[in-house]
């Protein structure tokens, strides 16, 4: 066990902690001046220090930013005269775990030092916890031959093709092979050519000059020289436009590529993977991908299975999702009754593993219990969930990367949507924005405001069998209202 350090400059402040933590059978590790404690930590380390905030040589509040920088996640309690209240506020502003005023009752120092040790070893747990998480999971067959392809290809720089539909972890396989690489300790740099307008693209990967085109104010390196010495991960590569197909044959057959608006050639020494959830070939037959490209990059081809062929393995990614998602939202970790693991199980999974996360991570926000049941599971996996058409999902769904909130049915003539009693939805909604809010969500307000006018129109829509007029009456709004914000929102209806 790591000692308790105490740092004062008053002999019998240290004695008198010194027997106290003795009795409690803590060991204690006591120093007059920060300067000796400072040494100390080159052969050993405090698993609390308690430190008085004035010394000669040097006070608490330097020792408390020398500790920190060396040691972030150890508690420090600083120990102050209540007179210097301003100097604990600075010390909290400067990490500190606690102040104990002096002069302080003993039972309440050892009892708040206690408390700090139990603070650091839940952090070392859960920094060994993080540890031992590997970078991916999987026991089925099938994610099995993706490990052992990861393996082979750890000394190799030879260029993937990453096959699998969106949400089964492409970019977690292309790390994992940059990582186990001779060029891990490089640059891993990723691009999605999908998200990228057609006219940015090509300034993203290869760069541009100063004044190639308006607003080039100042030069720009490109993802290739960024990923030099490294790893140039290129998802959804099946989107990229077919002009700039041709350039980026030229840079895996040569090594050279030009700037935008530059005159000069440039090499890269990068290792290419990319990925893609389209049929290559088809798309070589039809026209829209060159075929000699594809072959440059078909050298090894990864397929990661889907979700729905790797079944074993939803309880095991479950858990570690809803863990993380805990951590990051400072809450107990939901469990899952065996029941609810069930349905989950037997999930088709059209999201796969992405889908996955985001259930947990809106069951870790939104699960009334500890135990999550069935009934407590996103209305997607309840039976009679009706799918919304594209654009209603679209319109009713929470942002990408962040899913609080289950997606809304589109309610049928037959079976009517129904509607929470009292203020149920009220709160549901607090809940929902508060998740968004607390993770750093963009224009929630938008967001919010959009999934609300989308569902008051769906329903009222439903209401009416589709009669818009009748709808807009029935909500108080005029039908070229109603018209326009089913355009706005892209309701297919």
């Amino acid at each position: 066990m790591k000692s308790i350090w105490v740092v004062d400059d008053d002999h019998s402040i240290r004695f008198v902690l010194e027997k106290a933590l003795a009795r409690e059978g803590l060991p204690v590790r006591s120093f007059s001046n920060a300067r000796d404690m400072l040494a100390a930590l080159d052969d050993d380390s405090p698993q609390v220090l308690v430190s008085d905030i004035r010394m000669p040589g040097g006070s608490g509040l330097e020792l408390l930013a020398k500790v920190k920088a060396r040691l972030p996640a150890l508690p420090v309690i600083i120990m102050t005269a209540y007179s210097d209240l301003d100097s604990a506020v600075s010390a909290f502003q400067g990490g500190a775990f606690e102040y104990l005023p002096k002069p302080f009752d003993l039972p309440r120092a050892v009892e708040l030092i206690r408390r700090a040790q139990e603070e650091s070893q839940r952090e070392a747990g859960e920094q060994e916890a993080a540890a031992q998480v590997p970078e991916m999971l999987g026991q089925a067959p099938a994610m099995q031959d993706v490990f052992r392809a990861i393996g082979r290809l750890s000394q190799s720089n030879v260029t993937v093709l990453i096959t699998g539909e969106s949400g089964s972890g492409k970019e977690l396989v292309a790390r994992a092979l940059h990582k186990h690489s001779p060029r891990g300790e490089g640059p891993f740099v990723a691009i999605n050519t999908a998200a990228i307008p057609k006219d940015l693209l090509e300034s993203e990967l290869f760069g541009h000059e100063r004044g190639a085109f308006t607003g080039a104010q100042a030069s720009r390196r490109g993802r290739f020289e960024q990923a030099d010495g490294g790893t140039l991960f290129l998802d959804e590569i099946g989107d990229m436009p077919f002009e700039l197909q041709t350039r980026l044959l030229r840079v895996l057959s040569d090594g050279q590529f030009y700037r935008v608006g530059g005159h000069s050639p440039l090499r890269s020494n990068v290792r290419v993977i990319a990925a893609t959830h389209q049929n290559l070939e088809e798309r070589v037959r039809l026209g829209a991908f060159r075929e000699d490209l594809f072959h440059r990059l078909n050298v090894i081809r990864l397929r990661l299975p889907p979700l729905r062929e790797r079944r074993e393995d939803v309880p095991s990614l479950a858990r570690h999702f809803l863990q993380r998602s805990a951590t990051e939202l400072g809450v107990e970790p939901k469990r899952l009754s065996d029941a609810a693991l069930a349905v989950l199980t037997h999930f088709e999974f059209p999201g796969n593993v992405r889908q996955l996360e985001n259930i947990c991570h809106w069951l870790s926000v939104m699960a009334p219990s500890q135990v999550v049941e069935p009934k407590d599971l996103p209305d997607e996996l309840q039976p009679g969930y009706v799918a919304a058409p594209p654009a209603v999902a679209q319109a009713l769904s929470p942002q990408p990367g962040l899913a609080v909130a289950a997606p809304a049915a589109v309610p049928t003539p037959a079976a009517p949507a129904s509607t929470s009693s009292g203020e149920g939805w009220l709160a549901d909604m607090a809940a929902d924005a508060r998740a968004r809010l607390l993770a750093g969500e963009p224009d929630v307000w938008d967001a919010l405001t959009k999934r609300f006018e989308a569902q008051l129109i769906l329903t009222a829509l439903d209401v009416t069998r589709g009669r818009r007029i009748e709808a807009a009456q029935k909500l108080g709004i005029g039908r070229n209202t109603i018209t326009r914000k089913i355009q706005e929102l892209g309701l297919d209806v």
